[in-house]
C-alpha cells in the first residue's frame, strides 16, 4: 500500500518523495498568487524585509525560493534523525510528512517568513542536542540562542521558541545557571546587533520598535477554512494525538538521548500550540514550525506500530486530503 512504498530508504523512495513535493506544490506555480497578500508582508521584520525587497513583487521567484527552503527542510529533518538517531531507524518519513503538511494551507505556499523560522528552529534543536554529555560549559546553547534570535528577525514569533533553549538546558544539563545565561545572551545578541546597525546608519529606532510590536502583537489575517481543510486539520490533530500517546507508551524503553530528544520535540509542539492560540499575530503559518515535531511523531508511529493496517489508512487518507486541497484550490 501507499505507506509501504514510502518506508524504504533507497533511490526509489527518494524519487517518490520528489514527485510528491512537486505534486503538493504544483498549485502554487499554476495559480501564482500575489506575494503581498499576508499581514507579515505589510510591515516585515528586518531580514525578511530585505529578502522580500531583493526578490521583488513577482510571485514566481518567491515560490521557487520557498520550495527550495522546503527541500532544505526535508533534508535537515532526515539529517537530524540520522545524526541523533532518536527514532532508532533510518527513514525518510519525517521529510515526506513535512512536505505533505506544507500543502495543508495553499495560500501560504509562497515566500513567507515562517519557513525561514523553521530552518533556524531545526538547526537550533540540533545545536541544543549537541550539548548532550558535553563536559564543561556547553556553548552550543549560545549557538542555539543566536539561531532562534536570527530566525526571529525573519519571523518575529519565533522568539517565543527561545524557551526551547532554556528547556534544553533543564533537560540536558540539570538547569545550569551559566548555560541559561549564555542561552539568553545568544538569543538577544542579534537584536543588539540590529539596533546597533540601525543606529549607525541613522535609521529610526522607534520605527524598528513599531515593526517588532506589529509583528508580535498585531492581528493576523483571519484564515478562511474550507470544509475540506477543517476535516484535514481535525484528522491531522487526531493523528498527532494518537502518535504522541503511542510515543509516551514507549518512552521508557528508549535510550536516554532518544528520550530527551523526543521530550524536547514535545515542548516544541506545546509551545507552537500555545503561541498559535494565544498570540494574535499568529495564523496558520504556524504549521511550518509545529510541523517539525509532528513529522517526527508521525514517523515514529508509522515505523514502530505493529498493526500495519491502521497507519496505512491514516497516511493514505491524509495524503488524499492534501491532494484534494491542492486540486480544489485551483478552482
Amino acid at each position: 500500500m501507499l505507506l509501504r512504498q514510502f518506508k524504504g530508504t533507497g533511490p526509489g523512495t527518494i524519487f517518490l518523495i520528489i514527485v510528491t513535493l512537486l505534486a503538493v506544490w504544483a498549485s502554487a506555480f499554476i495559480k501564482l498568487q500575489s506575494h503581498f497578500s499576508l499581514y507579515f508582508d505589510l510591515d516585515p521584520m528586518p531580514l525578511y524585509g530585505i529578502l522580500s525587497y531583493l526578490i521583488g513583487t513577482n510571485p514566481l521567484p518567491g515560490i521557487i525560493f520557498t520550495l527550495a527552503l522546503v527541500s532544505l527542510m526535508a533534508f535537515l529533518m532526515v539529517n537530524l534523525n540520522t545524526t541523533i538517531f532518536f527514532i532508532n531507524e533510518r527513514t525518510f518519513l519525517p521529510a515526506l510528512i513535512y512536505i505533505l503538511l506544507s500543502g495543508l494551507f495553499p495560500q501560504y505556499q509562497l515566500l513567507n517568513p515562517a519557513i525561514f523560522a523553521a530552518v533556524f528552529l531545526t538547526l537550533a534543536i540540533r545545536r541544543i542536542m549537541d550539548a548532550y554529555r558535553i563536559p564543561g560549559t556547553a556553548y552550543s546553547f549560545f549557538d542555539a540562542g543566536i539561531l532562534i534570535g536570527v530566525g526571529s528577525l525573519f519571523y518575529a514569533n519565533l522568539i517565543w521558541f527561545g524557551l526551547v533553549v532554556i528547556i534544553g538546558v533543564a533537560l540536558l544539563r540539570t538547569g545550569s545557571i551559566k548555560e541559561i545565561a549564555i542561552s539568553v545572551i545568544g538569543l538577544i545578541t542579534p537584536y543588539f546587533l540590529t539596533f546597533g546597525i540601525y543606529y549607525v546608519l541613522g535609521k529610526d529606532l522607534k520605527n524598528l520598535l513599531s515593526i517588532l510590536e506589529y509583528n508580535l502583537l498585531g492581528n493576523a489575517n483571519g484564515y478562511a477554512f474550507t470544509r475540506l481543510t477543517v476535516v484535514a486539520v481535525t484528522f491531522a490533530g487526531l493523528s498527532t494525538l494518537v502518535s504522541i500517546v503511542y510515543l509516551l507508551k514507549l518512552m521508557n524503553m528508549k535510550k536516554i538521548k532518544s528520550r530527551k530528544t523526543f521530550s524536547l520535540l514535545l515542548w516544541v509542539f506545546l509551545i507552537a500550540m500555545e503561541v498559535y492560540f494565544m498570540v494574535p499575530s499568529v495564523s496558520v503559518e504556524m504549521v511550518w514550525l509545529a510541523g517539525i515535531p509532528v513529522s517526527y511523531f508521525w514517523a515514529h508511529y508509522f515505523v514502530f506500530i505493529k498493526k500495519k493496517l491502521v497507519p496505512e489508512i491514516f497516511f493514505s487518507l491524509f495524503f488524499v486530503f492534501i491532494l484534494l486541497i491542492q486540486i480544489l484550490y485551483l478552482k
